[in-house]
């Protein structure tokens, strides 16, 4: 069953020749869900170890990039596979639409100072993709960003998106060569799941705050964002900066991808706790002996 796992998640890191109706959005290999979740307990408890050699050791960073329609079930995937992480080692950002403040620098300004510290783990809900995705569904966004030689939207070409993909692949190159690891996930569900899943919003009363009209009227653009995704990840993929393409029809299926493939990439970092220096050593020992000598009691 955890082979079926391991063969069935999809890495992209090379450009061209992409295309999403290759990867399915369910596992074609049923897997059960009891032991899909104690795959995901044991993944995560590593990925807690993994994490705290990591913030001892100081030297990178990992950012982990999560993209999705809506109703595709980041939120409860991130909260499950990083569930147990120490709070001081990781930092989670929701991005919405820009602020007036965010619209007035450039479009990767608030991601690059959301980026995790070194020893961190930084998760991005939604991320500076959302420049090529939403905003490529509905360019007249980019109006609104006060972009020279932008006056209308005969102005945003096909260089302007071309050119956007560029800034991206060369702040992702840049973050690498600093020590950012960098894994990008998009969670690939149907539009019929989605719909499941909005009705379910609707028809169960702990479930209504999460409902947004705004996410149905974005259905009817639903194969506009499929070819903004397709093409965003195909200008995107890197081996410093890989796409993963999670099915997330069942959501214990995405969890225990996106857990497997984390503790893989911690594992491959290989992060080590710091040998103590001489002094420090010699610092250990005096503390020791000033605390042996306290009285007792």
């Amino acid at each position: 069953m955890a082979q079926a796992l391991y063969h069935h998640h999809f890495c992209m890191e090379k450009q061209g020749g992409f295309r999403l109706q290759d990867h399915p959005t369910d596992m074609p290999v049923e897997l059960d869900k009891k032991e899909l979740k104690e795959m995901t307990a044991r993944d995560t408890e590593k990925i807690i170890k993994l994490q705290e050699r990591m913030y001892a050791q100081g030297t990178n960073s990992v950012l982990l990039i999560f993209q999705a329609m809506d109703a595709a079930g980041k939120d409860s995937c991130i909260r499950h596979v990083l569930s147990g992480v120490d709070p001081a080692g990781t930092q989670v950002w929701s991005f919405k639409a820009p602020s007036l403040e965010e619209r007035a620098h450039d479009f990767l300004w608030r991601h690059a100072c959301a980026l995790p510290e070194r020893g961190r783990i930084g998760i991005h809900n939604r991320s500076h993709y959302e420049e090529v995705l939403v905003v490529k569904v509905h360019p007249e966004f980019v109006l609104a960003q006060n972009l020279p030689g932008i006056v209308d939207l005969e102005d945003v070409t096909p260089q302007f998106w071309q050119l956007r993909y560029e800034a991206i692949r060369n702040f992702e190159s840049h973050l690498a060569i600093q020590g950012t690891v960098i894994m990008k996930f998009l969670l690939h569900v149907s539009k019929k799941v989605q719909k499941d899943r909005f009705l379910e919003r609707i028809d169960d009363p702990e479930k209504n705050w999460k409902f947004s009209m705004g996410d149905v009227r974005e259905r009817a653009h639903w194969d506009d964002y499929m070819k903004a995704y397709e093409e965003a990840i195909d200008a995107t993929a890197a081996p410093y900066a890989p796409w993963y393409i999670v099915p997330a029809d069942e959501q214990w299926e995405s969890r225990a991808i996106v857990a497997r493939l984390v503790r893989e990439r911690l594992e491959r970092m290989d992060p080590r706790i710091p040998e103590a220096s001489s002094g420090k050593v010699e610092e250990l020992q005096s503390a020791r002996k000033v605390l042996m000598s306290e009285p007792s009691g």
